[in-house]
């Protein structure tokens, strides 16, 4: 297990994945000017989920012999499990922990940020062996 995350390809996923992130993080600030906290992180997510489809069929898993389609739901099925987590971190520091250790300055972005990171390793996994998979799985 611990060999797919010091590969080259799990790397290039972080840093596809970090981009993907920043973009995720960005918007909702965006999104965040004409909806609430909750929904607002949903749809970041969404956005970010886009940026990060189209990085890691590009960059990251270039192997891949599934189909578009399939690659894409079996994506959107990883990212599901993914939103629940950082819906439920980011609502679990910025309404409670966060609060409760007496941060009172940037609840949201520093919620949201350690909401968005959680999903890294489960989410590479999911694309690696479901989205993306190919004939041979490699780890370099």
């Amino acid at each position: 297990m611990i060999r797919h995350f010091m590969s080259r390809q799990f790397l290039i996923f972080v840093a596809t994945g970090g981009f993907a992130a920043m973009v995720n993080f960005g918007s909702r600030i965006v999104y965040n000017r004409w909806t609430d906290f909750s929904s607002a992180v949903v749809l970041a997510y969404l956005t970010g989920m886009l940026t990060a489809f189209v990085l890691a069929r590009l960059f990251v898993f270039t192997d891949s012999e599934q189909p578009m389609r399939r690659s894409a739901f079996w994506f959107v099925l990883v990212n599901l499990i993914a939103v629940l987590q950082t819906w439920a971190i980011s609502m679990l520091l910025a309404f409670y922990l966060l609060p409760m250790m007496g941060v009172a300055r940037f609840i949201p972005e520093i919620a949201h940020a350690v909401g968005v990171t959680v999903p890294v390793f489960t989410s590479y996994l999911g694309h690696k062996h479901w989205s993306f998979k190919s004939a041979r799985i490699t780890d370099t």
